[in-house]
């Protein structure tokens, strides 16, 4: 009986483990097929500048001393004028059989040649048709025909949990395929508002960027970009350009050889529970419009400092890093509805969509101190006037010190400007205690200047 159950029991086990395996992602066929077109970058730039000899005499060349002195100083002084070009390695992919080939523009961005080595061990010098740093998508020309080519699937099908394969070279390790799942959506990282990265755990180094992100079907989902890591190497944390932005991209390369995208002129943050809470909003939602920039679309359609976008050309903005993209890829002199809450109520406006600027970097004045001055033991807080000069459009106050209180708790520091309290704008020292003597026992919005750039924060007001 024992034998029996014994044998029972290996036929279970041996059939759970080929269930377990059948459910596991074979990759290989996907790999044969699709590897072909996938190719190493390697390319040289300028010379890095002169270094000068320091503390020793210069060391010809061939002397016996020069090895020495670079191994025992490490050249940490710069003791030695060597000018070495630049170089740099990654990955990229055949989109067409006439050459056509994607990379990211941080591959290529210094290059003065790019070299493109093929799986089959044939190397091509590379032109640049063109590179958009904002989407770090690059689009490269090589003189061939009949190349195998990878097919470009939708990110917008994309989900959380889903398998994915990465092909690439990391390290210089050419065609290495590492495997994982994608671990999260429409993340946005700094300096990269307009794309929304796909987060993945593929084990992704350097040498990977560039490279095609696919899903099981074998279609690219993505473009690998970048890793988060302490290290320098893999942690966990790979970024990918979803492929449904780079095709956007690619077009406007191969035909005008640059990228236009959508602008709205205004400054947004993010809508925290405090936030909503003193905006009388349900739950946090939305894009906060902390500025307005003068002459731009979003000032002729009429938005204001304190809107909260929470649609834009019927997709919903559930987070402030949603709208830069949408926004990005809406074309350029198109009109759209959006939908903002104001004062706790829906307002519809209508903006014409102008061409986002090359450089969208507006500064603002930080004051000093002004003329009038006073104190807020109800809040923790003292604030003082601003000269005329120093003042935001019109007004604001400086504020001069945060004790402990309501004001420290709202993240309020010495130096910043409050420019509007609770949805109305301030306009000198004897306004902001008529206006605070009005409140009692409420979180209301207080949007301050710190820095050149505006924030809002939640203040919450004591009862009196």
């Amino acid at each position: 009986m024992k034998h029996y159950l014994l044998g029972i029991g290996l036929m279970i086990g041996l059939l759970s483990a080929q269930l377990s395996a059948q459910q596991l992602p074979d990759f290989t066929k996907l790999v044969e097929k699709y590897s072909p077109a996938v190719v190493n970058i390697s390319t040289v730039g300028k010379a890095k500048k002169s270094k000068t000899f320091r503390h020793f005499p210069e060391i010809p060349e061939d002397s016996p001393f020069r090895d020495f002195f670079r191994h025992f100083f490490d050249d940490k002084d710069g003791l030695f004028k060597d000018e070495r070009p630049s170089t740099s390695l990654g990955s990229g992919f055949i989109i067409s059989s006439d050459g056509y080939i994607v990379t990211n523009t941080h591959v290529v961005e210094k290059a003065e040649k790019i070299v493109v080595r093929l799986p089959d061990r044939r190397e091509f010098e590379a032109d640049k048709i063109g590179a958009d740093e904002r989407s770090d998508i690059a689009l490269l020309k090589i003189d061939a025909t009949d190349l195998p080519t990878v097919e470009l699937g939708t990110s917008s099908d994309l989900k959380v949990g889903e398998w994915v394969l990465a092909i690439g070279a990391p390290f210089g390790f050419d065609h290495s395929a590492t495997a994982g799942i994608v671990s999260a959506l429409g993340r946005s990282l700094g300096g990269s508002s307009y794309v929304p990265f796909i987060q993945t755990d593929v084990a992704i180094n350097p040498g990977n960027s560039g490279g095609p992100l696919f899903n099981l079907d074998g279609e690219v989902v993505g473009v690998n970009s970048l890793i988060y890591s302490r290290t320098g190497g893999y942690m966990g944390l790979a970024f990918a350009i979803p492929i449904d932005t780079a095709k956007n991209v690619i077009a406007q390369l191969k035909t005008q050889g640059k990228v236009s995208r959508g602008w709205l002129g205004v400054l947004i943050q993010d809508v925290n529970h405090e936030l909503a809470e003193s905006f009388g909003m349900e739950k946090p939602q939305g894009a906060l419009v902390a500025k307005v920039f003068p002459d731009t679309p979003a000032e002729k359609a009429g938005f204001e400092v304190g809107d909260i976008i929470i649609k834009f050309d019927g997709k919903e903005v559930e987070r402030s890093s949603h709208l830069p993209p949408i926004v990005g890829k809406t074309p350029v002199g198109s009109t759209v509805k959006v939908v903002v809450i104001r004062n706790g109520k829906r307002v519809i406006l209508n903006v014409t969509i102008g061409e986002l600027p090359p450089e969208d970097d507006v500064k603002l004045a930080v004051t000093d101190q002004g003329t009038q001055s006073a104190t807020s033991s109800r809040l923790g807080l003292s604030v003082s006037d601003l000269d005329d000069e120093k003042k935001v459009d019109g007004g604001g106050i400086l504020v001069q010190s945060v004790e402990s209180g309501p004001a420290q708790d709202a993240k309020i520091r010495k130096n910043d400007i409050i420019v509007m309290i609770n949805n109305t704008k301030v306009k000198n020292v004897t306004h902001f205690k008529e206006i605070v003597g009005e409140l009692s026992n409420k979180t209301v919005p207080v949007l301050i200047h710190r820095g050149g750039s505006p924030l809002f924060l939640a203040l919450k007001i004591p009862a009196k």
